[in-house]
This record gives structure tokens, C-alpha cells and sequence, in this order.
């Protein structure tokens, strides 16, 4: 799978750099990186339109005149992964959970070291909503918990799950290579739980879950939160992420009525998770 690299540079970097992301992020981009005066965002090839990026900037423009330029250039596989692995460093997620790759070498850890090769996949823990959803995980009962993870991506929120107790895991992605990437970590890091499936929502085993765990984008998230819903067990918690504290009253406002009381929001830089129970 190839990925676009978008470049945007601004010319007011500190006060439309969120909002830039806040809209890429609408159009499926699904990482970041920001550094003044540009943000640069990936998608996957096959997720890029772009006309409607045109028709965005066009639109700001309008408003405000803030994007001096920006360049769109095709990444192919192989360079990707160089990507990925050029600028992997260590995660800690507090005192208790540090992300590895396999070619770190670091002094011993008394916490939960993860080991992750990200191939192209999403969740090394360097963005803001995988760091949070590790951390909200770290503070819930996952002893003997049957689970799942929609948008698995690398695994890491799965392999953390077991981790933490977990004994069934079900890990999705809509990726085939994320699903393969999620299987060799798994394995990788000596896990016996975790099942990982290519697919959508038609993949979720006909079972019920007591813990689910989604960390993917917000227009996603809206569709298929229903369906989480209608999987959980009473008493279940649902932990969704991906999205930016602007959005988190429409996604309460929907998990409000499918039975789903909130319990807890977490923000980092600007991404939140929220927890909902059944």
C-alpha cells in the first residue's frame, strides 16, 4: 500500500495549525506531524481525493489567506517503511508502558515493554490518541476480559490488552497488511490470546465483548458505533479515540442513545478518548 505525503506551509503556523489538521483529519488523513511553519499529513493512496483537499483549501483561503503552499508527492511501500523506522523512537507512556522496535537497544524495563514493527500500520504509540488510549487502558480491570479492537492496526492496543490481563482478543483491521503486521507483533511479543482478521464490521465474531476498543476517525467511529453498542455485554466499556476534544460532544450525544453512559474523557494536545459504559 503507497501513502501521500501532504505538505502545507503556513503562514500564521501557531493559530491554524490544529485547524488544518482538524480538517485533514476529516478527509481521512490519518497522521501528523507539525513543525513550524508546516504540517505535513499521510493517506493511503487509495483514501486520497484530491479534489475535495482543493476544494478545502480554496475554501480557507477564502477565508483567510494562511497557506503560502503546499506539495502532495506519492510514497511508495518500501520508502514508507524506511519512514516508519527512521523516526521510530522509544514511546513511554508514563512510568509503566514503553513501545520498542525491535532494533532498540535500551536498558532493562520493570513495566510493560511492547515490541512493535509498524510496516506501514497505525499505533506505535507516538500519536497523541494511541498514548491515550494506552493510559486509560492502564487504569481499567482487563483481568480474564474478552475483547476487541476495531482499527487494529500494529497490534499495540491489543498486545497491551493481553498484557494487562485480556484471555480472548479479536483484532480487526480493514487492511490486509494490518492485519498481517498485527499477527506478527502479536507473535513477536509472545501473545497467545489475540486473533487478528482482515475486514469490517461483517468480520466481529456474532459474540458479545466486555471491552471494545476504537481508535480510528470520527466519521467512522459515528458509523459503526451502533454496532459496538449492540456487541457489548451489560456492563461493558467501550474506549474510543481518534478524534479531537471539538468532536467529542457529537459522539456522546450518539453513544446517549444507543444505552452507552459516559464515564470518562482524557485529552493530550488536542485528541481525546472517551469511555463509555453499558
Amino acid at each position: 500500500m503507497n501513502y501521500y505525503e501532504l505538505t502545507v506551509h503556513l503562514s500564521d503556523f501557531e493559530n491554524w495549525n490544529d485547524i488544518i489538521v482538524a480538517y485533514l483529519a476529516d478527509l481521512d488523513f490519518e497522521s501528523f506531524q507539525e513543525e513550524s511553519p508546516t504540517v505535513k499529513a499521510y493517506i493511503q493512496e487509495s483514501f486520497y481525493d484530491g479534489a475535495a483537499l482543493q476544494d478545502l483549501f480554496t475554501s480557507i483561503q477564502r477565508e483567510q489567506h494562511v497557506i503560502d503552499q503546499f506539495e502532495v508527492s506519492l510514497i511508495p511501500q518500501q520508502n514508507w517503511n524506511a519512514e516508519w523506522e527512521s523516526q521510530f523512537e522509544p514511546v513511554f507512556i508514563g512510568e509503566d508502558i514503553r513501545v520498542v522496535a525491535p532494533f532498540h537497544q535500551l536498558p532493562e524495563f520493570k513495566g510493560i515493554e511492547i515490541i512493535i514493527e509498524p510496516k506501514m500500520s497505525f499505533g506505535t504509540g507516538h500519536h497523541q490518541t494511541t498514548h491515550l488510549m494506552c493510559a486509560s487502558m492502564f487504569d481499567m480491570d482487563f483481568q480474564g476480559k474478552k475483547v476487541l479492537d476495531m482499527g487494529s492496526g500494529t497490534g499495540v492496543l491489543a498486545i497491551l490488552a493481553e498484557r494487562l490481563g485480556a484471555n480472548d482478543i479479536c483484532a480487526i483491521d480493514i487492511e490486509a497488511w494490518s492485519a498481517e503486521n498485527c499477527a506478527e507483533n502479536a507473535t513477536r511479543n509472545g501473545c497467545k490470546a489475540i486473533t487478528s482478521l482482515h475486514g469490517g464490521l461483517e468480520t466481529i465474531p456474532a459474540t458479545s465483548f466486555d471491552v471494545i476498543l476504537a481508535n480510528i476517525n470520527k466519521n467512522v467511529l459515528k458509523a459503526q458505533l451502533s454496532t459496538y453498542a449492540e456487541r457489548m455485554s451489560t456492563g461493558a466499556h467501550l474506549l474510543l479515540s481518534g478524534f479531537f476534544v471539538s468532536d467529542t460532544d457529537e459522539l456522546k450525544e450518539l453513544a446517549s442513545h444507543l444505552s452507552l453512559q459516559f464515564e470518562a474523557q482524557h485529552e493530550l494536545e488536542g485528541w481525546a478518548v472517551l469511555i463509555f459504559k453499558k
